[in-house]
């Protein structure tokens, strides 16, 4: 005869073993990670600033950021060289003028490494256009950009993305607009000290502004699209997506009815004969 179920003293018949289980840790209480990239990875960053407050800021606002930790901080070339040899980060941030080895020095060197984001208060066109000629993967000047800005520029350099800010893309526009400016004659009304100093719209831009309709951004785009930029270039100068760069030239070339970007350029340039029907019959 089988043997009776064990009982309590009150007669119950006394439940199972219970199953041992794992509870779940309290989300307000579990230790804080880094939130990854959105590829799942962190991005490790060097900074490398004379400053130490600039370091010292730039450190804090890019490692709340998710998905980006900066490794090392670096106040000259030299020791940003030697970080960005021991660390091996995903990117670097690199002010221009820096005590012994300067930025523009270390840069060259750098490039070897990671990709470079220059970072600095130097806006001129010379060490804009030499820093990017030297394999700078973007130039942002300091006072031009959010902090979310400086964090998606993080994100992109990585992939190989450039990004510009105003000064720096006047600088490069300049680059490939100025050698292309004929020699004019003295006007009677030179700018004025009010007017800044380097503009992306040209004297041609100007003129077709008015003869096609174009707005002041799609004017900029346009006048790009003539440097021979291409979309993702226009996107990073431009601070705006590729979509947005693909609605604009649509835009430009309906308004120019151009079928292609060649037809657009020569439009916009002149040479094409088909261009200049509004020239008044003789």
């Amino acid at each position: 005869m089988p043997d009776a179920p064990h009982t309590e003293a009150h007669g119950r018949t006394a439940a199972p073993e219970a199953r041992t289980t794992r509870t779940r840790p309290d989300p307000r209480t579990a230790p804080l990670r880094p939130h990854p990239a959105p590829g799942g990875r962190t991005l490790r960053v060097v900074v490398a600033d004379d400053n130490q407050v600039v370091r010292a800021g730039l450190s804090a606002l890019l490692g709340a950021r998710p998905g980006i930790r900066v490794v090392a901080e670096a106040g000259d070339g030299h020791r940003a060289l030697a970080a960005t040899r021991h660390h091996r980060p995903d990117v670097v941030l690199l002010d221009v003028r820096m005590p012994g080895v300067d930025g523009l020095a270390a840069l060259p060197h750098l490039v070897r490494l990671a990709p470079v984001l220059m970072l600095t208060y130097s806006r001129e066109r010379d060490t804009v256009q030499r820093a990017l000629g030297l394999g700078a993967v973007g130039y942002l000047v300091h006072g031009e950009f959010t902090a979310d800005q400086l964090a998606r520029a993080v994100r992109d350099a990585h992939e190989g993305h450039a990004h510009l800010t105003p000064s720096a893309r006047n600088a490069l526009l300049a680059h490939f607009v100025a050698p292309a400016v004929p020699h004019r004659p003295p006007v009677s009304n030179p700018p004025t000290s009010a007017e800044p100093p380097s503009r992306l719209q040209s004297a041609v831009g100007e003129s077709n502004r008015a003869a096609h309709g174009l707005s002041s951004r799609e004017v900029e785009v346009m006048e790009l699209i003539a440097s021979g930029m291409s979309n993702q270039q226009i996107a990073a100068t431009c601070f705006i997506s590729e979509k947005t760069v693909k609605n604009h030239i649509n835009r430009i070339f309906a308004k120019l009815h151009a079928p292609n970007r060649s037809a657009a350029i020569a439009t916009w340039l002149g040479t094409n004969p088909s261009s200049s029907p509004r020239t008044a019959p003789r």
